[in-house]
């Protein structure tokens, strides 16, 4: 070990035979009393105070310590030179797998000993290396930076320059790869993994570039991989299905996702990946929308999964697929109505409700499906397939060019479920199948139509007892409610306080009458609905009170007169049902009866025989309906039709049935349903509209005629879509009614009449 004071070449051959074991022998080991005589002769050099040689001359006016630090540092870049000079001339020779496995274990080595000198020079480094940086000399670098730097100029750069020998190799190895050979993947990381540590950022050392990994690995391993798949992927193609191509596809992206993990540096995966989509999916997008269509007509799911997720990885991949969706759904919808309908063999709109949900609803299930499972949800095709439901839920084989026929026949279906001993609520459950009908509801245009119907179903199942359970009713109540807000179930919920309210009132009519009158013989409810909820009219046929009850109607009269002063009752007898006991056959029948007929029957107390005139007269009812009741009656074999306009009272009656239901609906009242639906639409149509603009103009103040209609258009299309007609209609009565004015000197544009 030289002495303190010794001079550079004294104290350079000490060091260089250090160095040189390092780097060359350290498998042999270096012992620590040795590495520790280096350390200090390295840092007595550097703190000498002294000037050695002609070689510090012409440095300025430096302390000692920089003078000497810069010796030592010359000497280090010549040793470093001569060194690599040696692995040259060893590599020359070289080609592919040899020539990495050289590289990789002469980096191992040379990183590894440079790493040990690096420590030596531990003083060089804090001292003189960072006054040189801080004074500006970005050529100057720690120890072990400075034995990369030399290593990439006078190694890597000389086996590079040989035709990309390097990477050349590495490419080859990595094609060998992807056509199914195994690799030595982790020769490749060593070699990848030093081309990123040979990127130096001059300005600061800390920082790492990938310049030199982008320009002699990345560029060339990107452009490589573009071509190899363009032709893979054009040759596969030319004999193999769409199906197994999108397998292909798939495999290759994960394969290259596995590669960036494995041995790629992790800036390589962003445009490795989208180079593998561009070739392997935007250049064949076009035959994959092509063979859309097939898969979804064949259900193949997974296929479908697969071209889903291939296409989403690329802008406006998916965009085609969800137009050519969106016609699959409507194809399907049209087709299983008109289906539906030629299978029926009947008229359109004789079309069967149930049969009719149940059509829509398996093609919405079906396809609502494979958004689910084979586009994972996307907001984009639950767009493209409600958009197609609303089209063919509204307009279809069955409803024609009516846009009410899909809310009534809705109307009816849920009717039908929420009836007692409904088949379809024994057959499944209630819950389930009313949570389908408002599946199908969300698509209904005119919502206004759905609940007309429905509001009219309701009050007849309400009416006459028939409902599932109040438990069912009120559960779809509250799903309409939740879909369109509490104004539009407002009216249902009050029909269910006024049923609520008419048994308190016959329970204490019935109370007082027992406590004022025994005569009572009569069993009887009265309900008392409030006309504004109620979607109830009273029937234009007049009627004469029959006298078996007219004490009883005049007794309620009086007592709900006294009880509410200033209400008025209007009588529905139209929606009145009776029960009659037969006494004058050997078997005792029940005979379930409508007004009209209780009225016609309860003539035949005190006689065998009526004429029609004859009936007329006694209970009022016009002829031409009074024929029709009388017709029921002789069907059902009550009476005896044998001379014209005769009617005789069957006194050979016999039934199997001890509890005879007569009351069916007349045709005449069946038509008129549909017909009061629609006149009841209309009118509160007018009025919806009406007050939008009334209550847009009242915010607004003045507004443009188009902005106008734009803005009521968008505030009914929930309930219901506006006709353009319908809405002039209503701003010129509003302008009649001085609800809003025209503002002077314009044509178009309406201001709010305070």
């Amino acid at each position: 070990m030289p002495p303190a004071n010794a001079d550079l070449t004294t104290t350079w051959a000490y060091l260089e035979e250090g160095v040189d074991h390092i780097m060359t022998k350290l498998q042999t080991g270096v012992s620590y009393s040795k590495y520790m005589s280096l350390y200090t002769v390295s840092y007595n050099y550097c703190t000498s105070s002294k000037m050695h040689g002609a070689g510090d001359q012409g440095l300025g006016h430096r302390t000692g310590a920089n003078l000497m630090g810069s010796d030592l540092y010359n000497h280090l870049i010549r040793y470093f030179v001569d060194h690599l000079k040696t692995l040259k001339v060893q590599s020359d020779s070289l080609q592919d797998e040899a020539l990495l496995a050289y590289y990789a274990q002469e980096w191992d080595r040379y990183t590894t000993g440079a790493n040990y000198i690096n420590r030596l020079f531990t003083y060089l480094n804090r001292h003189w290396v960072k006054r040189e940086r801080d004074e500006g000399r970005k050529g100057v670098y720690p120890v072990y930076t400075l034995a990369l730097v030399q290593w990439k100029n006078n190694f890597f750069l000389h086996v590079q320059s040989k035709g990309q020998k390097l990477a050349g190799a590495i490419l080859r190895l990595i094609e060998r790869q992807r056509n199914g050979e195994t690799i030595n993947q982790t020769l490749v990381k060593k070699v990848v993994d030093s081309f990123v540590s040979l990127g130096l950022d001059e300005s600061d050392i800390n920082k790492v570039s990938f310049e030199v990994y982008k320009e002699h690995f990345e560029a060339p391993f990107l452009d490589a991989t573009e071509k190899y798949y363009r032709q893979e992927s054009e040759t596969f193609l030319a004999s193999n299905t769409v199906a197994e191509y999108l397998k292909k596809a798939e495999e290759r992206l994960k394969e290259e996702e596995d590669r960036v993990e494995r041995y790629l540096n992790n800036n390589t995966r962003k445009g490795l990946i989208s180079k593998c989509e561009h070739v392997l999916i935007r250049e064949h997008s076009e035959l994959m929308w092509e063979n859309f269509q097939e898969l979804l007509d064949y259900d193949k799911d997974e296929d479908l999964q697969r071209m889903y997720a291939l296409l989403a990885r690329i802008p406006e991949g998916l965009e085609p697929l969800r137009k050519r969706f969106e016609e699959h759904v409507k194809r399907s919808g049209h087709g299983a109505v008109s289906k539906l309908v030629s299978e029926g063999g009947a008229a359109a709109d004789t079309v069967d409700p149930k049969a009719y949900v149940d059509a829509l609803l398996e093609v919405h299930q079906k396809n609502s499906e494979t958004v689910t499972r084979s586009f994972r949800g996307e907001a984009g095709f639950v767009a493209s397939l409600d958009k197609a439901c609303r089209e063919f839920v509204n307009r279809n084989a069955a409803t024609g060019t009516s846009t009410t026929k899909s809310p009534e026949l809705l109307a009816k279906h849920a009717d039908a479920l929420l009836r007692k001993n409904n088949k379809m609520a024994e057959e499944e459950d209630l819950e389930g199948a009313l949570n389908k009908v408002m599946v199908l509801f969300k698509y209904i245009d005119d919502k206004d139509v759905f609940q007309t119907y429905y509001t009219t179903k309701l009050s007849k199942r309400l009416i006459h007892g028939v409902s599932a359970s109040d438990e069912a009713e009120a559960s779809m109540i509250s799903k309409l409610k939740e879909a369109c807000g509490f104004e539009y179930t407002n009216k249902l919920q009050r029909m269910f306080t006024d049923m609520s309210l008419s048994k308190d009132l016959t329970d204490q009519f019935k109370e007082r009458m027992q406590q004022n009158h025994d005569d009572m013989d009569l069993t009887f409810t009265i309900m008392v609905l409030g006309t504004n909820f109620w979607p109830l009219n009273p029937t234009n046929t007049e009627f004469i009170i029959p006298t078996d009850i007219l004490q009883t109607f005049e007794r309620f009269t009086k007592y709900y007169q006294q009880k509410h002063s200033g209400r008025k009752l209007t009588w529905l007898w139209n929606y009145s049902k009776n029960e009659l006991r037969t006494n004058y056959l050997s078997q005792k029948y029940i005979l379930m009866t409508s007004s009209w007929q209780m009225a016609v029957l309860l003539q035949y107390n005190n006689n065998d025989t009526l004429s029609l005139d004859e009936l007329h007269t006694a209970t009022g009812i016009s002829k031409d309906y009074l024929k029709q009741v009388l017709g029921v009656l002789v069907k059902a074999k009550i009476l005896i039709n044998e001379e014209a306009d005769q009617y005789d009272l069957n006194p050979g009656f016999k039934s199997k049935k001890i509890r005879i239901n007569l009351n069916m609906p007349i045709k005449a009242e069946q038509k008129a349903e549909s017909s009061d639906v629609l006149k009841i639409v209309d009118e509160d149509r007018k009025y919806v509209i009406q007050a939008t603009i009334v209550r847009i103009m009242k915010a607004r103040k003045t507004m443009k005629n188009q902005q106008l209609m734009n803005e009521v258009t968008s505030q009914i299309s929930q309930r219901f879509t506006p006709k353009v007609a319908d809405i002039k209609k209503a701003i010129d009565h509003l302008l009649e009614k001085e609800y809003i004015e025209r503002v002077e000197g314009t044509r178009d544009t309406f201001a709010y009449v305070a």
